[in-house]
């Protein structure tokens, strides 16, 4: 380390802004940053928090203006990085502002190698606390002027080895479970009834009027009164998918999934099972029937009752 501490009070040369400090840049950094100030919208002044990207290189990396020093301001990082220290982290950045900056000034700023601390073992890993220290100037005819500096410390390090975990000897691969669905105080009565074998649907009280999926309101009177009323199960294929892709767990591949018709007049989307996903066609005939689970649960596991078809003869 001792090469490395040479460096230290080193100064490198300017790093110049691509453009003058200007009013739509610092409209949008306002407009992102959530800043409202006359002052800027007016373009009187800029935000001073901008300071540092003035001078910033764009998406291209060290794509700095014509005139701008070649050197490496983190040369210090590099030569540590050499020495077996490969991570680095940010942990300070502060900005000092000795005044409001305005549209037309063309800003530069040098660098300084402030400080290089002694090795220190944090939780992270054992390295060095490294303090660069930028000073920004605004070209004038009379002589640059300072006007803010920010000091910049990185922690360069060597990550500490985790812990080694104790071999499990032949773990069984955790058991997947079905997903929870979702149940609210409109739907508590459809998955209550499967549980009791039974097939509710939502019936409005002021029209008569069979939904499903439920809700709150009838989509025909829009009424808020509703009950149910137990389907017979029975029904056919009005329309179906086979999933073949992507290939969740614990589902089947491939899955069937119809949409059914039930003798009551409404509609609802269920697995089908019991038949070859070649086999399935519009029109057959289905009869509910109910089947539990273990499904993943927020709290834990948990099971639940769906209701799935089966097809059965014409």
């Amino acid at each position: 380390m001792k090469d490395v501490r040479a460096l230290v009070g080193k100064e490198y040369g300017r790093v110049y802004g691509w453009d003058p400090v200007n009013v739509p840049m610092a409209r949008q950094w306002a407009e992102i940053v959530g800043i409202t100030n006359p002052r800027y919208a007016a373009g009187e002044v800029v935000p001073p928090a901008m300071l540092q990207v003035w001078c910033m290189e764009g998406p291209t990396l060290n794509n700095y203006p014509p005139g701008s020093t070649t050197e490496n301001p983190y040369e210090a990082l590099k030569l540590i990085e050499a020495q077996g220290y490969p991570s680095v982290v940010a942990v300070n950045s502060e900005l000092e502002f000795e005044r409001y900056l305005r549209p037309g000034e063309k800003v530069f700023y040098t660098t300084r190698l402030d400080a290089i601390g002694e090795e220190k073992t944090t939780a992270l890993g054992t390295g060095f606390f490294v303090t660069l220290r930028m000073t920004f100037y605004s070209q004038q005819a009379q002589g640059d002027e300072r006007v803010g500096e920010l000091l910049f410390r990185v922690f360069k390090f060597r990550p500490a080895q985790p812990a080694a975990k104790p071999a499990v000897q032949d773990a069984a691969p955790p058991k997947i479970k079905r997903p929870a669905p979702g149940i609210s105080d409109d739907t508590r009565f459809f998955w209550d009834g499967a549980r009791q074998g039974r097939l509710l649907i939502q019936r409005c009280k002021g029209c008569g009027t069979l939904r499903h999926p439920p809700g709150p309101t009838c989509p025909q009177c829009h009424s808020f009164d509703w009950d149910t009323v137990q389907s017979s199960g029975r029904g056919t294929v009005y329309s179906f998918v086979v999933m073949h892709y992507p290939e969740v767990p614990p589902f089947e591949h491939p899955n069937p999934v119809g949409l059914i018709e039930l003798e009551e007049g409404t509609r609802l989307i269920a697995q089908l099972v019991g038949v070859k996903p070649a086999d399935v066609h519009i029109g057959q005939a289905v009869q509910v029937e109910f089947n539990r689970f273990e499904v993943g649960a927020p709290e834990g596991s948990d099971d639940i009752v769906l209701p799935q078809f089966r097809p059965v003869a014409g």
